[in-house]
């Protein structure tokens, strides 16, 4: 009956010491993965205990912190596995609690700052690659990252108002800077606008004065004329005015220069001269079109001099009401072949 009873204080003695486990009810490991029978100190070298098994992963400065510094009890599972519980959040939440988006378990440092700026919007290109960050985002601790939008007049309407060369306010320009100004570059040149008209050859300027006249830049019309007719109108070789040739200029000129000029358009609605049999045959206009200032007459016979009347008229002896003369040429040959 005495060894009845001291079996079961015995089994009564260990079921209160599993329930009275410091760790709680839900650590269920065996006792020896962490201690050993010499003392209830934990030696991390002889453990069989692996924390990645508990979903909490310990790497980078995470491995030689003290266990402690996480677990304020002996209750383990009571402390919370998010960043915030341990690391205080000195960005005030402006970016979340969820430290990882930016940081690793190594350091405190943000290498991946494009890459973030990217998830969030705005690409860091140009001369935002080097600015401060806390130029953009001003906070009383330099540390707060509150989200301010990717219009440009956020940060540079400053720049807009002061602007003088020319004034945008007066001209009424967008707030939109990247309707001008190329958001790549590293300075403020205007290399992004003008896609209307383009600025190349002769119109390669930088005093917009010289063809927006006034504060209204919109009023300037992309007309040719509206900046060169004086230009029309004084030419003479050839007449331009005398000869009704049109005030489009880019019917001949290119934007970029006034020579060379080219009537490309001359092959489609009058005669073949940049191609066919008559491409490269001539230096001038006035090779054909002989009456002085008047480009609606032309010469076909003035200009095959190797061919005289007779032996022009011998090879058309067939030919019905044939007569020596350029608007027959023409009327029969409108293409220049020789058929």
């Amino acid at each position: 009956m005495q060894r009845l009873s001291f079996i079961l204080i015995f089994i009564l003695g260990v079921s209160a010491a599993y329930a009275q486990n410091p760790h709680g009810e839900k650590l269920t490991i065996d006792c020896k993965a962490c201690h050993n029978s010499g003392s209830w100190l934990y030696n991390a070298n002889d453990t069989l205990f692996d924390h990645n098994d508990t979903g909490f992963e310990l790497e980078g400065q995470h491995l030689s912190t003290d266990c402690k510094n996480c677990h304020n009890t002996l209750v383990f599972d009571q402390a919370e596995n998010t960043c915030v519980s341990c690391h205080t959040d000195v960005h005030s939440m402006s970016v979340g609690d969820d430290c990882i988006r930016c940081h690793d378990a190594s350091n405190w440092l943000v290498d991946d700052i494009p890459e973030l700026h990217e998830q969030n919007g705005f690409p860091l290109l140009g001369q935002h690659q080097v600015v401060s960050c806390s130029d953009c985002h001003v906070s009383e601790t330099n540390l707060r990252w509150d989200r301010i939008g990717a219009d440009c007049a956020t940060c540079h309407m400053d720049d807009y108002n002061a602007s003088q060369n020319p004034n945008h306010m007066e001209a009424g320009f967008s707030t939109i800077c990247t309707d001008c100004h190329d958001v790549f570059a590293d300075s403020w040149g205007a290399e992004n606008f003008h896609f209307f008209f383009p600025l190349t050859g002769g119109h390669d300027i930088s005093d917009c004065a010289a063809c927006h006249e006034g504060t209204n830049y919109s009023a300037a019309s992309p007309e040719c004329v509206s900046c060169h007719l004086d230009d029309f109108n004084g030419v003479t070789s050839p007449n331009h005015v005398a000869s009704g040739f049109s005030q489009d200029c880019t019917m001949c000129h290119d934007i970029a220069a006034w020579s060379p000029a080219d009537f490309k358009s001359h092959d489609d609605e009058y005669f073949p001269i940049y191609s066919g049999k008559h491409e490269s045959a001539w230096n001038s206009c006035v090779e054909c079109h002989t009456t002085a200032g008047n480009y609606t007459s032309f010469s076909c016979i003035d200009c095959h001099e190797h061919s005289n009347q007779n032996e022009v008229a011998k090879d058309h002896d067939e030919v019905r009401d044939y007569v020596y003369q350029s608007n027959a040429c023409y009327s029969c040959h409108p293409n220049g072949d020789g058929d």
